[in-house]
């Protein structure tokens, strides 16, 4: 109810600008490094430093105006541009305990600094969504509208999932899905969309008791604790924000899906070494429409952006100037109302990508292979709870 009461809160600071449809609506969106070594992108001298001189650094520094961005035009002729604004802390040092309305202070600064560029409407990158109560007391005091971004990053991991999973011919009436930080918002959506799909749906996270209230809503769904169960899952949706590898290659079953969505990552960069007959693809990697540049470079292709940056941008281009996705719950209704806005204006899952590389056709056959080995399929195994 919290997050409803605030999706609307600045409607009347823009109704000026809603009044006139040909005013160009403007976004901004905050960017931070995931890991101390990202900085190193921009500033290489420090490639040989250790994290915490990074980090140390890092603390002395106030949010910043990182590029502009230009050259988004949708496919209705509707165009948009904005702003990344430099947010600079890692996860670490944004959920330090004890840290959290410093954390809150640094955020609000990069609202400010959106709204003095011109932006109508800031998304919230990475973990600056996360920390708090997911944007809510962000947008209680920003003067621009705000969006976590999450409502599309749902969408997209769903439809990496069911994606991959036509293309290895995986029979989902006959699978498992497992879902991995099923507790939060992301992860309980996904598996709420996808789990009517599949023969089962195991639930992993941290809170056990939370788990099992999720549980209790998704018919032929179980929480599980420990992580050696998801060996028995043909499709894994990993979203938790626990800031850490957590998913590791003794964790998988031959041939399976992993839509990694999480930033930091969940899954081991170890899978993508002794694991070769996994297919892990990172969700939310969406081409944007038009010509846009992007001037930094966070590690994706041209023209592509993560799902939570895509989603501000074509708000932005829909005039739909208000606080779209906070607090700790996506519903369904969100995840088709922007499914319907990226439709319109031409955003779209832009391929795979696992491990800043392109998935490619033999990524896709080995896993294909290696799921022919398998014996039983996974739903039926006497490990899973009938």
């Amino acid at each position: 109810m919290e997050a409803n009461r605030h999706r609307a809160i600045n409607r009347e600071r823009v109704k000026s600008l809603n009044s006139d449809e040909a005013v160009l609506k403007r976004f901004a969106f905050v960017i931070h490094p995931i890991e101390a070594q990202d900085v190193t992108r921009v500033m290489p001298i420090l490639r040989f430093a250790p994290a915490w001189f990074i980090e140390a650094l890092l603390g002395m520094k106030s949010p910043s105006v990182v590029s502009e961005i230009t050259g988004i035009r949708s496919i209705t002729g509707e165009e948009t541009h904005g702003w990344f604004i430099g947010l600079p802390r890692t996860p670490k040092m944004l959920v330090k305990e004890g840290k959290l309305e410093e954390s809150y202070a640094m955020i609000q600064r990069c609202c400010e600094l959106g709204a003095a560029q011109g932006a109508d409407i800031i998304g919230l990158g990475a973990f600056s969504s996360v920390v708090g109560d997911g944007g809510i007391t962000i947008a209680s005091k920003c003067p621009i509208a705000v969006t976590t971004g999450n409502s599309y990053t749902v969408s997209t991991a769903i439809q990496a999932a069911l994606k991959a999973a036509d293309m290895l011919e995986v029979d989902l009436s006959r699978s498992v899905l497992a879902v991995v930080g099923a507790a939060g918002s992301i992860g309980r959506t996904c598996a709420e969309v996808l789990a009517p799909q599949f023969a089962r749906t195991l639930l992993l996270g941290r809170d056990l008791d939370k788990l099992k209230e999720v549980e209790a809503t998704i018919p032929g769904s179980q929480a599980i604790s420990d992580p050696a169960e998801l060996r028995h899952a043909d499709v894994l949706i990993s979203v938790s924000s626990a800031g850490r590898e957590i998913v590791f290659p003794e964790h998988l079953a031959p041939g399976a899906i992993v839509v990694d969505v999480a930033r930091p990552r969940d899954v081991s960069k170890r899978v993508a070494r002794e694991r070769p007959d996994v297919l892990v693809i990172e969700g939310g990697v969406v081409h944007v429409p038009g010509d846009v540049e992007f001037n930094f470079n966070f590690g994706f292709p041209a023209k592509t952006a993560y799902a939570c940056m895509s989603e501000t941008m074509m708000l932005a281009l829909d005039g739909r100037i208000e606080n779209f996705t906070l607090g700790k719950t996506v519903s369904a209704q969100q995840v088709r109302d922007i499914d319907a806005i990226a439709d319109r204006h031409g955003f779209y899952l832009s391929g795979f990508r696992s491990f800043e590389r392109e998935v490619g056709p033999e990524a896709i056959e080995r896993a294909k292979r290696a799921r022919a080995t398998r014996e039983v399929p996974a739903a039926q195994s006497e490990h899973v709870r009938s």
